[in-house]
């Protein structure tokens, strides 16, 4: 079952960005995710299985 990630909540991925920060914020939810990192504002948007495999934890809001 998938897990519920809501708008806005902070999330720690499995590995690091390449400006060396792992904090990304969920700005969109639906079939595809879309998370911004908190250090350098990239954003990258994937589908709900490659996040779920990609995610470590939720940090939270």
């Amino acid at each position: 079952m998938d897990k519920i990630y809501k708008l806005n909540d902070l999330v720690m991925m499995k590995k690091n960005h390449a400006c060396g920060a792992n904090k990304w914020r969920i700005t969109r939810v639906g079939a595809d995710i879309k998370i911004k990192c908190e250090n350098c504002n990239h954003e990258i948007m994937m589908d709900r299985l490659e996040f779920n495999k990609k995610i470590k934890k939720v940090i939270g809001d």
